[in-house]
């Protein structure tokens, strides 16, 4: 990995040029003189750019030749630098920050590493305020060996012997953001990464101080209002005697702080009118934080009265919600209430992506819908927002690796999952419902996979603490960690992780992926007393896929001539046909049209064998013999030899043009010319003409 500080973005405030292999992005970082007037949280705003000359390929729709809105791929990528770098700014700022990352060239490496790493870099030798550097590292695994591989390759991670894909953010001995992909992966191997992951981040960190110690810009100092000592005291008159009873509360939630909330502006605003509010804002969610942190750590309280290993309330139901639709789970875990619905299509079906990283056909894909009404709140309905895709995604990895292989299921899936009330990790919450809806679908999974949400209260740098299992709102909101693992009763399949601290120690993570697995056997427990495996066929709603083998060298004969006689086929029977350049020929349709097509195709495929038997007509009448239709695409010769066991003098004393006759192959040549006879399917079938 390399850096180069140069001239060619000099109006930023940080810029740096990283390049590993052949992959290399530029990272700019630049904060705003000013405040933004009125803001509430910190604005900070991290993009990353996709450029497809980076991959040396002219890409895009036939139409528009340039790059449009960011691909979801772009948008995790830039979400998972987001999360890295953000818990290292004070959060009380109010100046806008923006990290642009732009992708100049893409190698065999993947980005986002050096995204994140080019992202800290820019930041940390700028005159931005921020709390890094911090390092990033991919690591990969194979199969079940001991060794681990450090920034692995496209190649090997789309290898089928690839079992762990893990991205690991640290700084000081810590992680502080996790992003985990794994094939049933036990606790133990992910431990193990992690700590593989700190001893190369512990090398990048120390690489990029260096560079900060040699060319690292004075920080700029931000002058941040903090409320008055005169409202600080109205504070712990009026509100801090009752905080805690609204904080902690069998109902805990955003209304129930939303009340105290309402009211404490309602007094700041009443004493001090001319006052900037935003300040009081931040100073109550200070205070809400506090009170929390110190239930948990002291008095091992929760906001709702659960024990810190406690899940809440779990209902599993598979249950079709109309007789369309080919499989629907509704999973409930407290408040968070779940309703993941499946559609089954044909190879067709899958969807086709093209861009800067990745062009390939995808076959299965969950996509994740949070309406306001999940909240209790007004909003826009409609659309996607970076958040929705990257808990859609999350949820995506972690029941792919247990979906069925396509020679064993060739079906196209998508689910969608809506959300229909939130409180606490919906994306998990989708996971379960995902699981169900496949089961209830007859999808034949290897495993129900199950997710939960973890978090972490905590003093210090660790030296107190609290692991809680299943977090809801304000153990999210107000809480230093948002760990969310899903996988099988065998081990992980995926792992989410975000903080608010500058980092986690590995010891307290394993502590809380023990804890998460205990959670999930419980929450599969649920599932599985509701449908205990995949139903054993699909739902007769959705279409029939049939396979076949054909011989390659037949395909054009399939497909026609600009693809007329295939195109032909699905115009008469109303199936899908995809073929395969191997010779797999995919036909999906409904009530019959299956199995209609898959006759028409396999009579234009036949592969004629010596002994086949069957009745045909004769077409052609010759000197030498007759020649008999096989099926619509294949004719045989039946010599004058062949039609009786005595001499035939003149082939049309017995045989004429549309007579149906018993025949049976004697032989394929190697141009595919077949021999019939008439003789060996029934000797007495003609008389001798004296």
């Amino acid at each position: 990995m390399t850096a180069q500080f140069a001239d060619l973005a000099d109006q930023a405030s940080g810029s740096v040029i990283m390049k590993y292999g052949d992959t290399v992005i530029l990272a700019t970082a630049v904060m705003s003189e000013t405040e933004r007037e009125g803001q509430s949280w910190f604005p900070l705003t991290v993009d990353y750019e996709e450029r497809f000359y980076a991959a040396g390929q002219i890409l895009g729709s036939r139409f528009i030749r340039r790059e449009g809105r960011p691909t979801d791929e772009a948008i995790l990528s830039a979400r998972v630098v987001d999360r890295t770098i953000r818990p290292l700014f004070n959060q009380k700022m109010r100046n806008e920050i923006q990290i642009v990352i732009t992708v100049l060239s893409i190698g065999e490496d993947d980005p986002d590493i050096l995204a994140i790493n080019a992202a800290s870099l820019a930041l940390a030798t700028s005159n931005i305020p921020w709390n890094g550097p911090i390092g990033a590292v991919r690591i990969g695994k194979h199969g079940d060996k001991d060794n681990f591989e450090i920034n692995p390759t496209y190649l090997y991670r789309n290898d089928s012997l690839e079992t762990l894909d893990m991205i690991a953010c640290g700084r000081d001995g810590n992680i502080n953001m996790v992003e985990v992909g794994a094939n049933q992966k036990e606790e133990s191997v992910v431990v193990e990464g992690f700590k593989k992951a700190l001893d190369e981040i512990e090398k990048i960190e120390e690489w990029q101080k260096k560079i900060v110690a040699e060319i690292g810009k004075e920080k700029r100092e931000v002058v941040m209002e903090e409320v008055s000592d005169e409202a600080k005291k109205l504070f712990e008159e009026k509100i801090s005697p009752k905080l805690s009873d609204f904080v902690f509360t069998e109902t805990a939630g955003k209304s129930s702080i939303n009340k105290i909330h309402d009211e404490w502006m309602t007094l700041f605003k009443e004493a001090f009118p001319e006052d900037n509010r935003g300040v009081a804002d931040f100073y109550f969610e200070e205070k809400v934080d506090e009170e929390v942190h110190k239930g948990a750590i002291e008095e091992d309280k929760r906001a709702d009265g659960r024990k810190m290993n406690e899940v809440r309330e779990l209902y599993a139901k598979v249950a079709s919600i109309s007789p369309i639709v080919h499989g629907a789970g509704t999973f409930y875990r407290g408040g968070t209430h779940v309703l993941s619905v499946l559609t089954l299509g044909g190879p067709d079906d899958t969807q086709l992506l093209e861009g800067m990283e990745i062009q390939e056909k995808k076959r299965f894909f969950h996509h994740y819908n949070f309406p306001p009404f999940s909240v209790g709140e007004t909003g826009r309905v409609g659309g996607f927002n970076r958040r929705q895709i990257g808990h859609g995604a999350l949820a995506e990895k972690a029941i792919s690796y247990v979906l069925p292989d396509k020679e064993v299921f060739p079906y196209t899936m998508r689910i969608v999952s809506e959300v229909m009330a939130s409180n606490g990790s919906s994306s998990m919450g989708s996971v379960c419902g995902s699981t169900l809806a496949l089961m209830d679908g007859g999808v034949p999974i290897k495993a129900p996979v199950a997710g939960i949400a973890m978090g972490l209260m905590m003093f210090g740098n660790g030296d107190k603490y609290k692991i809680l299992t299943d977090i809801q709102g304000p153990e999210d909101h107000y809480g230093d960690m948002d760990l969310k693992v899903a996988g099988t009763r065998n081990g992980i399949t995926a792992i989410q992780m975000d903080v608010k601290v500058g980092g986690v120690p590995v010891s307290v993570l394993a502590e809380a992926l023990e804890d998460a697995r205990l959670a999930r056997l419980q929450i599969l427990d649920v599932m599985e007393k509701e449908i205990p495996s995949p139903r054993p066929n699909i739902s007769p709603n959705a279409p029939e896929i049939q396979i076949i083998k054909i011989d390659p060298k037949k395909i054009g004969l399939v497909i026609g001539s600009g693809g007329k006689t295939i195109n032909g086929i699905k115009d008469e029977t109303g199936a899908e046909i995809t073929i395969e350049d191997d010779g797999s020929v995919y036909i999906t349709g409904k009530d019959g049209s299956a199995d209609k097509a898959r006759e028409i195709v396999e009579g234009m495929t036949k592969e004629w064998q010596a002994g086949d038997k069957l009745t045909g007509e004769v077409v052609s009448v010759t000197d030498f013999g007759a020649f008999v239709k096989l099926s619509p695409w294949a004719d045989g010769l039946v010599h004058i030899s062949e039609i009786a066991p005595f001499r035939v003098n003149k082939v049309g004393d017995y045989i004429k043009v549309g007579d149906k006759v018993p025949v049976v192959v004697k032989e394929v040549d190697d141009r595919g010319r077949i021999a019939l006879s008439i003789k060996a399917t029934d000797p007495e079938l003609f008389e001798e003409k004296k």
